[in-house]
């Protein structure tokens, strides 16, 4: 609940100026991101930064979006591979969740990070195989299966991007709508589970006291700008095909209330199944909460896999990610490409060619990403 105050400050002081003067850059001049800065050439390294800022983020998030589909594809079972430690990558120290009360975990060990059940060790051991490297220097080669996954959605992408906004235009239509419609349904279904009010609860409880550390501010303006695509050079891109006449202080405003209310609405999703968790394990809320991948690819896997019907609500949910990793990988790469392109003509008149060599060399740093 604290969060929500930085975060609504931030957006108000940081997120929607940016928002609206890269999207004012981007129509007036109808350039990309570096060929914008001919309004004042010196800071034309500036463009050239974002874009490859635009760049790195682009091939990891692919990573994220691979894994994704590999949990869609696992997930097309009766019985979901994370439901149990029958598997041939579990370890003898996996433990069904099930077994877990608040005595296994009264020891201080948290819920969260408890590294030994069905679903953290599919992720770890299944997915990643980390189990079987000996330490970073040690890459080995990339797995096969995440390979192909990344594969598949590379080639998403760039037949996504090749004819730029003709087709992106309309695959947004798709990867931004559909995301909605199925955190719609998570939502309804989440707060109906045993628990739930507890974890809602827990999400809307304000501690002042956590405003005086630094993390939290830090936190919240690094969500504003990840989320409303601020500083990539992916608003700038996308500005450039505007109408010169199109009200962007309208669409600056708009846009980023609509991303901080569907934040807002996310959290209740979220929370309500961490109340489940919590409820089901018959532990405290914090000590279920966790971030990044492990929410992600742990925690909500496994709450899913309680359900009845897991195999409809996994499914789902990963598709969910999948089209919303999509939407954002295809934000960055219109960023580089457009970005270029505007600045070295030959590139914009072999469009389709430079979109293959994008997608095909974030495909090449991502595989470094997917090895043992």
């Amino acid at each position: 609940g604290a969060f929500l105050i930085p975060y609504i400050l931030f957006l108000i002081i940081a997120g929607m100026p940016l928002f609206y003067m890269e999207l004012a850059l981007g129509q007036y001049n109808r350039e990309g991101a570096a060929t914008v800065w001919k309004i004042c050439p010196v800071f034309k390294g500036v463009g050239y930064a974002v874009i490859l800022i635009a760049l790195y983020v682009g091939f990891y998030y692919n990573v994220i979006i691979a894994w994704s589909l590999y949990y869609l594809f696992s997930s097309f079972t009766f019985e979901l591979p994370w439901t149990n430690c029958d598997n041939s990558w579990n370890s003898p120290n996996c433990t069904d969740p099930k077994l877990f009360n608040a005595s296994v975990l009264g020891n201080g060990t948290k819920y969260s990070k408890y590294k030994l059940t069905p679903a953290a060790e599919f992720y770890e051991r299944g997915v990643l195989h980390l189990h079987e490297s000996r330490g970073i220097h040690d890459l080995g080669l990339p797995r096969w299966q995440l390979s192909l996954c990344l594969l598949v959605v590379v080639i998403i992408l760039f037949f996504s991007l090749w004819k730029g906004v003709k087709t992106s235009g309309k695959v947004v239509w798709i990867t931004a709508t559909l995301p909605y419609v199925v955190l719609f349904v998570l939502l309804i279904h989440g707060i109906t589970l045993p628990g739930a009010y507890n974890g809602i609860n827990a999400y809307l409880h304000i501690d002042f006291r956590r405003l005086k550390e630094a993390t939290v501010w830090i936190d919240a303006a690094t969500q504003i700008f990840y989320s409303l695509g601020a500083g990539f050079g992916v608003l700038i891109a996308f500005a450039s095909y505007n109408k010169f006449d199109n009200n962007c202080y309208r669409d600056a405003l708009l846009t980023s209330t609509i991303n901080c209310v569907t934040s807002f609405i996310s959290g209740f999703a979220i929370f309500s199944i961490l109340g489940y968790m919590a409820h089901e394990h018959k532990v405290k809320i914090e000590d279920v909460a966790t971030e990044g991948a492990g929410l992600v690819f742990i925690l909500y896997p496994e709450a899913i896999s309680t359900l009845s019907g897991s195999t409809f609500w996994a499914v789902v949910f990963f598709i969910m990610l999948l089209t919303l990793g999509i939407d954002s990988s295809m934000g960055g790469m219109e960023a580089v490409i457009t970005g270029l392109a505007d600045d070295f003509h030959i590139l914009k008149q072999h469009r389709k060619l430079f979109t293959f060599g994008v997608s095909f060399g974030t495909f090449l740093l991502a595989l470094f990403c997917i090895t043992n």
